[in-house]
């Protein structure tokens, strides 16, 4: 056996941490595209000329 096995044992990085978690990519995955459109819908409403 060899000793490259035993030295897996370091910190987990944050990227692996996030990309582990199901729940919060899902809430990634949902919270940005509303977060896009929200900001959108805001543009394009003060955009609209006054009367």
């Amino acid at each position: 056996m060899s000793d490259h096995d035993s030295d897996q044992s370091g910190p987990v990085p944050m990227m692996q941490k996030l990309l582990d978690n199901p729940f919060l990519l899902l809430f990634i995955g949902v919270a940005s595209p509303a977060l896009i459109y929200l900001v959108w819908g805001l543009a394009e409403i003060f955009t609209v000329p006054a009367r």
